[in-house]
């Protein structure tokens, strides 16, 4: 007897599987907060691009591109951008020198920890050489429908007379609060919505000089410095109804106005849900000097800037409509009535939205539904999880996609688009090394209850200079995800994690043949690898829920080894979230690890970790050096050790 199903319990196999993707990701991608409806991105016309001449022009395409499917919803909170480039070797130290103290210039200090010389970013510690300005407190966040407001901030920034040590003293207190960029001497704040400068030339009177807000519906992605500019990188949720001109951010209460006929677009209409704004601001004046926009989708944002260009990408995912429908059509004929695939190669051509083919998708497969026994539904589930399996592992890398958008720094223009298949994880899956841009991502792994067909894999990419794939190394850890990834030269070193850490060595020298040379498997995983020298790498993560140091011998490609470890007595550290929590200190052979119960000097001479010394009773969150001294700077105060001895010299509590 056949069997109708209610429509209100359950709209049945197939949009179960559809449930189930779609639960995936929201659930997998934490920055998607509302159900995402994923939409098609033609690969083939990436690269054609042009501007859009007027308004009506701009609401002409967002008409045409809704009948390509829906934007998701994505959380809009400002996410932190991150740089790369060739220039991925430790930073060189000055030369050394005796200790010069009094009213004398320190010989050595030490820069915010970047993936890049000689481009800055924004963090909460910032020093001179004479003064640290250390930005502390909290930021809190709030929710409304549809999006993330920007954060009220408490705290202050801390301007802290830092050398000599002996007069170490409170200077001054700015009541703001936000990571920072030091330019000369102007300060910049990166406060919740708003951007200030600060003159910093008397440290003990700070003189706000300008003020930058960014407007409703705009949201800061990233930000760098780089000869004496400030690249900055916004977005903005479109308006449907008065899509352009946007109004990014206004200076001293003047809107700052991006026009029509400078915002590109792809030539053939894709659903969009915000514009990507990169502007050049001068931290002396805060005007904005030049500008460039382009349409995108609003998820997974990630900014790379090299000394030759800006990199921008955002993530996107093919019609599932298309997905289900291509799978019943190759894979589903013997059990599928010719009905159900008839209709849906049909409902492939209409001229309507993703979202009205969807409700059309469910009208289908009910109807198809109620011819089925109990009997039959069985066996019809069975064969579609396994054969979904095998399809899936077949065509994943064309269901998730992250598009790439090249902005030149000379003339800054939009140069080129691409784009791979997978995510990155963070910008250290980018990087330009001789012209080609090598991408590393992870595809899929949401699918599991497709009977194993939702393995994920991950992948690195290698493009060429108009962002064209012309090599690859695919599958890396098969069933696990990347948590960290680092470029040196001609090298890429890639970490995939589940239940053990596997070390990948790629040999790039040949970007259009790259390989993998090496393996090594470990308990753990490294979420943070910084280079020590060319073939020596230090892995910060966790095993077995504690702080792990790793230290990799990669002289030998083939053989990467695990030269030494070291597990601490800590659940947390700041490097685990961001690189700029770490410091390297080449002349003494040392670097610095915040924890949760304070902050560790460890060395790594002659290739071995030593705990030199522990600091405890600070909330350790960053450290510098000063000539010889290492300053540790936590939440409520400042200790200063003398490095040539490792002991205390002063401290000071705020």
């Amino acid at each position: 007897m056949n069997k109708q199903i209610n429509p209100k319990i359950a709209i049945g196999i197939l949009i179960g599987l559809l449930a189930v993707i779609s639960s995936y990701i929201v659930l997998e991608h934490k920055s998607i907060t509302f159900p995402y409806w994923p939409h098609i991105f033609p690969a083939s016309k990436l690269k054609d691009i042009e501007k859009f001449s007027s308004e009506e022009d701009f609401k002409a395409y967002l008409k045409k591109a809704e009948l390509e499917g829906m934007s998701g919803f994505a959380m809009m909170g400002a996410t932190r951008g991150m740089p790369l480039v060739e220039e991925t070797l430790p930073e060189a130290l000055m030369p050394e020198a005796p200790l010069k103290e009094g009213g004398m210039a320190p010989e050595r200090v030490s820069e915010t920890t970047v993936q890049v010389l000689g481009i800055d970013e924004p963090d909460i510690v910032k020093t001179d050489g004479k003064e640290i300005y250390f930005s502390s407190g909290k930021s809190y966040y709030w929710r409304r429908f549809m999006e993330i407001i920007p954060p009220k901030i408490a705290g202050q920034v801390r301007v802290i007379k830092a050398f000599p040590p002996a007069d170490l003293s409170l200077e001054a207190q700015i009541d703001k609060r936000g990571d920072l960029l030091l330019h000369k001497n102007i300060l910049v704040i990166f406060s919740g919505n708003e951007i200030l400068g600060y003159d910093i030339s008397s440290p003990k009177e700070p003189e706000k000089k300008w003020k930058i807000e960014l407007e409703d519906k705009n949201y800061l992605v990233g930000a760098r410095l780089y000869k004496d500019k400030i690249y900055l990188i916004t977005k903005t949720r479109i308006d449907t109804y008065h899509p352009c001109p946007i109004k990014p951010l206004s200076i001293e209460g003047v809107p700052f106005q991006i026009k029509c006929p400078d915002i590109y677009h792809p030539t053939v209409p894709v659903p969009v849900d915000v514009t990507y704004n990169a502007m050049v601001l001068n931290p002396k004046t805060g005007e904005i000097e030049k500008a460039v926009s382009f349409v995108g989708s609003s998820d997974g944002s990630v900014v790379y800037m090299s000394k030759n260009g800006i990199y921008i990408t955002y993530s996107y995912y093919q019609s599932l409509i298309t997905f289900f429908s291509n799978f019943f059509k190759e894979e589903c004929k013997d059990i599928i009535p010719s009905w159900v695939i008839e209709k849906l190669e049909k409902l492939e051509g209409y001229d309507i939205s993703d979202a009205a083919k969807f409700t059309e998708f469910t009208v289908i497969i009910e109807q198809y539904q109620s011819s089925l026994s109990d009997d039959e539904r069985m066996r019809i589930e069975n064969e579609l999880t396994n054969r979904m399996a095998d399809f899936y592992k077949e065509h994943k890398r064309e269901l998730e996609k992250t598009g790439i958008v090249k902005i030149e720094l000379d003339g800054f223009q939009m140069l080129t688009t691409g784009n791979v298949p997978g995510r990155p994880l963070n910008q250290f899956s980018l990087d330009e090394y001789k012209s080609c841009l090598r991408v590393a991502t992870t595809i899929g792994g949401g699918f599991g209850m497709f009977g194993g067909g939702g393995e994920s894999a991950n992948d690195v990419y290698i493009l060429d200079k108009d962002l064209k794939i012309i090599g690859s190394v695919k599958d890396l850890g098969l069933t696990e995800r990347i948590y960290s990834v680092r470029f040196i030269e001609d090298k890429g070193y890639v970490v995939t994690f589940r239940e053990i850490d596997p070390f990948y060595v790629i040999d790039l020298s040949d970007p259009k043949n790259p390989k993998l040379k090496g393996e090594l498997k470990i308990p753990g995983y490294s979420s943070y690898l910084h280079p020590i020298t060319k073939d020596k790498i230090l892995g910060i993560g966790k095993e077995n829920w504690r702080v792990k140091i790793s230290f990799f011998d990669v002289s030998s490609p083939q053989e990467p080894i695990e030269k030494d470890k070291y597990i601490l007595d800590e659940s947390w550290s700041d490097i685990l979230e961001t690189h700029h929590a770490f410091l390297l200190d080449e002349k003494h052979e040392i670097f610095f690890l915040p924890g949760s119960k304070g902050g560790y000097v460890f060395s790594y001479k002659d290739n071995e970790l030593e705990l030199k010394r522990a600091v405890s009773n600070i909330r350790a969150r960053r450290a510098i050096y000063i000539n010889d001294y290492l300053y540790i700077i936590g939440d409520d105060k400042l200790i200063v050790l003398k490095e040539l001895d490792w002991e205390k010299v002063n401290e000071i509590e705020f």
